[in-house]
């Protein structure tokens, strides 16, 4: 997406005719415009992250061209000097909201007040790559405790929750072994999918030797969920809204490939199951998402969405507002479809809640909305749905398979487009505040008052 602007006076103009300085501006500002890209933002919450840097030290007139996997910025110095530009790949797009809060906050700094070059630069050498606040056995904690959460907010007991929780571990562990080797993140997914359907099978066949009542469809629909928690729907949906069409099929088929892989992982368990003629989990197609056990159910939703925040590396200050906005969503969604919508209008609801809490909670934590918002929609992911529909497919009930499979992904676009609804209703509260602290209009007087 190329966006031209013209920005107010600089607070801390550089020497335009110094080609250094110059170029250590650019490199400055792809840097950072790579963290939020990285991230899942969208192209114009990326791009204006560029641009604020770039105009605060005085180059004011800049193209920005912002992609699926690179950021591009070219700068006019004026009649009398050669334009100056810069580029960035994006390579690594594992979520950690760390490094993205760290640019949130040197953002801020460089709207509100003077932040020399050179201070500026230090601070992102030393906050990106950021290190992990946490070890790596508590992000996996954090994705096992989310799988227990959603299997308690999905209608399940207590030996189901706990063997979600151990799959998670093994599919966690297994896979960042598997990343560390180079595997494609395709083949992790499928490789997921797979293994959270193992207990499954194993369950189901010892439930009907043993008479006990269990639901393991719940395990595996647990599992789903937390391998499609954090993919790039929110920013695919922004990007297609707000026009960046491009950006938003490259995301798109991104999401639905990794989908797909998780599909190809437990169709290929199930197959199996069928022809060594083992049991396979039945599968129910009465909702679990309903108001009975309320509390229990926000309580799962909230631990889920703050799960969820832990295992992406959030900092502590914005893993009380991932619950908040967790279990809010939770609640909204649950009362709207027991009012009598649809699980897709029910979702775009609680979705609009979510983004306009993490646009307003964000102030207050000082972090970016992304991270409220992504985590606030993870309880409400379609992954019992997604199960359904394979199953149906794969038993030749070809319509009623189509039906669930339609409906997840109308859920998934719903969540997105509700983020991108609510967080523009906080921006439009306050015009001057964005997603990460910048400004939509131009501030006048920035010298002598800065925005709040």
């Amino acid at each position: 997406m190329n966006a031209v602007v013209k920005a107010p006076t600089p607070l801390s103009s550089i020497d335009l005719t110094d080609d250094a300085q110059v170029a250590e501006v650019l490199d400055l500002a792809v840097r950072a415009g790579e963290v939020v890209l990285a991230s899942g933002t969208g192209v114009i919450d990326t791009t204006t992250t560029v641009r604020l840097i770039a105009t605060t030290y005085g180059l004011s007139s800049c193209s920005i061209d912002v992609t699926y996997d690179a950021i591009r910025i070219w700068a006019d110095r004026g009649p009398e000097l050669p334009p100056a530009s810069a580029m960035r790949v994006v390579h690594d797009r594992s979520l950690n909201f760390t490094s993205l809060a760290a640019v949130n906050r040197l953002s801020r700094r460089l709207r509100t007040g003077i932040v020399p070059l050179d201070e500026a630069r230090a601070a992102l050498d030393v906050t990106t790559p950021t290190p992990h606040p946490y070890r790596d056995w508590i992000a996996t904690v954090a994705r096992s405790l989310m799988a227990t959460a959603i299997a308690a907010l999905l209608g399940a007991g207590m030996i189901v929750a706990a063997v979600s929780f151990a799959t998670t571990v093994v599919i966690d562990r297994l896979n960042r072994v598997l990343d560390g080797h180079g595997l494609p993140i395709f083949f992790q997914h499928v490789l997921g999918g797979a293994i959270a359907t193992v207990p499954a099978i194993v369950l189901a066949s010892l439930a009907t030797r043993l008479q006990i009542e269990v639901d393991p469809t719940l395990i595996i629909a647990a599992g789903i969920t937390v391998l499609l928690s954090g993919l790039q729907l929110v920013g695919a949906v922004q990007d297609a809204i707000t026009g960046a069409p491009v950006t938003a099929m490259a995301r798109m088929l991104e999401v639905l490939m990794m989908t797909g892989g998780i599909i190809a992982g437990i169709a290929l368990t199930l197959r199996i199951a069928y022809l060594i003629d083992v049991t396979v989990p039945p599968v129910s197609f009465t909702s679990g998402r309903d108001i009975t056990d309320l509390p229990v159910k926000i309580a799962a939703g909230a631990v889920a969405a703050l799960a969820f925040a832990l295992a992406c590396y959030a900092e502590r200050r914005a893993l009380v507002a991932a619950a908040c906005s967790g279990g809010a969503g939770t609640v909204c969604f649950l009362l709207v479809k027991q009012a009598g919508f649809g699980p897709v209008i029910s979702s775009g609801i609680a979705a609009t809640l979510v983004g306009l809490a993490g646009g307003l909670m964000a102030r207050r934590a000082l972090t970016p909305p992304l991270v409220i918002a992504v985590a606030g929609i993870t309880p409400l992911l379609p992954g019992l749905r997604l199960y359904r529909g394979l199953y149906s497919v794969i038993h030749d009930e070809l319509l009623a398979g189509a039906d669930q499979l339609l409906a997840a992904g109308g859920i998934g676009c719903a969540l997105a487009a509700g983020v991108t609804l609510g967080e523009w209703f906080a921006r439009t509260r306050r015009p001057n505040i964005m997603q990460f602290g910048v400004p939509r209009r131009p501030i006048t007087n920035r010298r002598s008052k800065p925005a709040d």
